[in-house]
């Protein structure tokens, strides 16, 4: 049996602060929050330094893998597509552009350097065969399947059917 204890006249938020008291959990989420590493940012990179990373959506189909990623203001010389072993390396650079303006700017958002990124294809992707496009902005892979690895149809057979066949004949 549980003792129910009502207490009345105090505040109904236990972990409110009051003037002069030490609230463990408040400061536990003040030290979760901290980012150690915001600091060291501003010193070891001076500027604006930004990173460019595109998103990619990867799906399988039944014959291939298929991998999608929005490049906007990309040229095709500037995609490098590379697969070593089983591992493939999408990387590219988009340079700053250089304006003789004489205006400023009041906020600066289009993105602009370089990435990479790598992904680890299975057994069954034929390397071989990658076929890389890039329309609109869109660069589009495709990383066709292995023969071993596509589905086979299996036919089915009726031994009863032959046999009978035979009889009566």
């Amino acid at each position: 049996m549980a003792n129910i204890v009502t207490r009345r006249n105090q505040p109904t938020a236990p972990l409110t602060r009051r003037f002069g008291e030490w609230d463990p959990f408040e400061r536990m989420r003040e030290l979760m929050q901290w980012d150690p590493f915001q600091d060291m940012q501003s010193r070891w990179f001076a500027g604006d330094v930004q990173q460019y990373a595109p998103t990619f959506d990867v799906k399988e189909e039944k014959d291939a893998f298929l991998f999608k990623a929005d490049l906007p203001g990309f040229k095709q010389e500037d995609v490098e597509i590379s697969v070593t072993g089983n591992r493939l390396n999408v990387s590219g650079k988009r340079d700053e552009e250089v304006t003789n303006e004489t205006g400023s700017y009041y906020c600066r958002e289009r993105m602009h350097g370089s990435f990479s990124r790598s992904f680890t294809l299975p057994d069954s992707a034929n390397a071989d065969q990658i076929d890389a496009s890039m329309n609109d902005g869109v660069l589009t892979l495709r990383v066709p399947k292995s023969a071993e690895a596509q589905p086979k149809r299996i036919a089915v057979k009726s031994t009863n059917g032959g046999e009978r066949a035979k009889a009566k004949a």
